[in-house]
């Protein structure tokens, strides 16, 4: 049986599209927010076209963001069709206010050689 490398390196930019979760903590519950955007991350990992994410916690004490990496913007659909997914995402409102964008990626510009 062969596998497919679920990240690999390119020298240009892949198709790729990111979801980006801005998600600005009520007073003293950063913790919290970040713990449940884990959980709802962790859930979308296991479903088809989530690639990876990367999560923050901002040293503001109030902020913190998802970076996540999908294969389409229709997974996005896929993942709010799922009734769990939907109501640990609405976890959220009840800690936080959030901003959630979708992009795609049309540039990668990597550390020049010649400095």
């Amino acid at each position: 049986m062969t596998t497919q490398p679920v990240a690999a390196f390119s020298a240009g930019p892949a198709p790729t599209v990111f979801i980006v979760n801005v998600i600005h903590a009520h007073p003293g519950r950063q913790d919290e927010a970040f713990d449940i955007i884990q959980d709802v991350v962790r859930l979308a990992s296991g479903k088809p076209g989530f690639l990876w994410s990367n999560l923050a916690k901002s040293t503001d004490g109030q902020t913190v963001v998802n970076i996540e990496a999908i294969a389409a913007p229709d997974n996005v659909g896929e993942f709010f069709s799922d009734p769990v997914f939907v109501e640990k995402f609405r976890r959220l409102d009840e800690v936080s206010t959030s901003e959630f964008h979708t992009y795609r990626v049309t540039d990668l510009i990597l550390p020049s050689a010649a400095r």
